[in-house]
């Protein structure tokens, strides 16, 4: 994906609305990357930058470059003539409460996200302990068949079927 991102972002080096960048979540971007809710990579972010959304469209060339002609100014504070009334509406409910009131509810919606985004993360490692447990029955009661005398069973059916005798 690198080189296709790279061709991206040369492309649009001169766009005055559209701006393609990376950030090496490993080094000097970690906290940036902390900040935004990098959690894999390669993680594509479009939109506000106060508000960065994830890409969940295609990795290739063509996919990205399609996208991204298609990006331009958002509906934000700073450009609300892009923004329909129910979220001008917003805006102008948002900007009249305090800063400490904003700060708070910022708080109390990161700290929804970060229970949903804890409670999906224990959903999905109880199925893959249920998983794991029912991969290893599955292992030790195909084994006790086989233990049992499947394969000696196998053995005198393909004998017999054979010879075309049961005699031994």
């Amino acid at each position: 994906m690198k080189p296709d991102w790279d061709k991206l972002a040369a492309a649009f080096k001169d766009s005055a609305v559209t701006l393609i960048a990376d950030v090496d979540c490993t080094a000097g971007g970690k906290a940036l990357c902390e900040q935004i809710g990098v959690r894999g990579y390669p993680t594509i972010k479009y939109g506000d930058p106060s508000d960065l959304q994830d890409f969940k469209g295609g990795r290739d060339l063509a996919a990205l470059t399609t996208f991204a002609e298609g990006l331009g100014p958002q509906c934000s504070p700073a450009n609300i003539d892009f923004c329909d009334d129910e979220k001008k509406a917003q805006i102008k409910e948002f900007t009249s409460l305090s800063q400490a009131k904003r700060d708070e509810m910022i708080k109390e919606k990161e700290a929804e996200a970060a229970k949903v985004e804890s409670d999906f993360k224990t959903f999905v490692d109880g199925l893959q302990k249920s998983y794991t447990e029912a991969n290893e029955k599955k292992d030790k009661d195909i084994e006790a068949l086989k233990s049992s005398g499947l394969g000696l069973l196998k053995s005198v059916h393909a004998h017999v079927k054979k010879t075309g005798s049961s005699e031994l």
